[in-house]
């Protein structure tokens, strides 16, 4: 059994550390309606009074329906502050421009809602001398399921050493808005997205591994193969002359 008191103690001075040391007057972090988010959220404002989440839908009709319903759920049981910032037209607009000099295709299309994202977090973030919170899990980190300098961007992550199964268990002992909890993990990318059909592996099968270093020799292979893949993600650019 975790003692998530001692956790909730830990992660929020954590947060006040990150904070003390950049001078941050407040956070602000991306805040779709999912899990992980809703997580970042409740613990940030345990640490700090000026947490803001922003709401940021992008062509997705999940975006502006249910992500965006439990979005407002979210902060309104954690009791942090919101916004809400429209990307759609935005990214069409660069895209056009993109577009009129060279194709796009349908990933790089896909991953530019985190990245115009990360953007509106940053602006809104620098304009009010706050520091942006990360919301990956261990579990998409491992399997470099995020956004590079996309939703992968923050300047701290509270919530980056626990496993999906995890956050979901934290947000249980938080007593979480239930359908929070109970719908199925998505990015919301775009409509019927999943995070474990796009993965090609179940949470629960990736999260065993992880925590534990078991699995059928199939788990194994999809997960170590993906994190060598995927490294270049989880680590600054390289310099020339500071390699180690």
């Amino acid at each position: 059994m975790r003692n998530y008191e001692e956790e909730i103690r830990q992660r929020t001075a954590f947060i006040r550390r990150m904070l003390e040391e950049a001078h941050g007057e407040g956070i602000v972090f991306g805040n779709s309606g999912g899990k992980d988010c809703a997580l970042v959220g409740a613990l940030c404002r345990m640490a700090c009074e000026n947490v803001t989440g922003v709401i940021m839908p992008c062509q997705s009709r999940r975006n502006y329906q249910e992500d965006a319903q439990d979005a407002l759920a979210s902060a309104e049981k954690f009791g942090f502050r919101t916004l809400r910032v429209d990307v759609t037209s935005a990214k069409e607009a660069l895209a056009g421009e993109i577009e009129k000099c060279c194709g796009i295709s349908h990933m790089a299309g896909i991953n530019m809602n985190p990245r115009l994202r990360m953007i509106v977090l940053y602006t809104i973030a620098q304009s009010g001398n706050c520091l942006v919170a990360g919301t990956g899990n261990r579990s998409e980190r491992s399997m470099g399921y995020f956004t590079k300098w996309g939703d992968g961007a923050c300047d701290f992550n509270p919530i980056g050493d626990l496993t999906a199964t995890e956050v979901f268990e934290f947000l249980r002992y938080l007593d979480a808005p239930q359908h929070i909890i109970e719908k199925a993990p998505s990015a919301g990318l775009y409509d019927g997205q999943t995070d474990e059909q796009e993965m090609g592996i179940a949470y629960a099968d990736l999260d065993r591994y992880l925590l534990t270093g078991e699995g059928a020799p199939e788990v194994k292979a999809r997960v170590d193969g993906t994190l060598i893949r995927t490294a270049h993600k989880r680590r600054m650019p390289p310099v020339f002359g500071e390699e180690q």
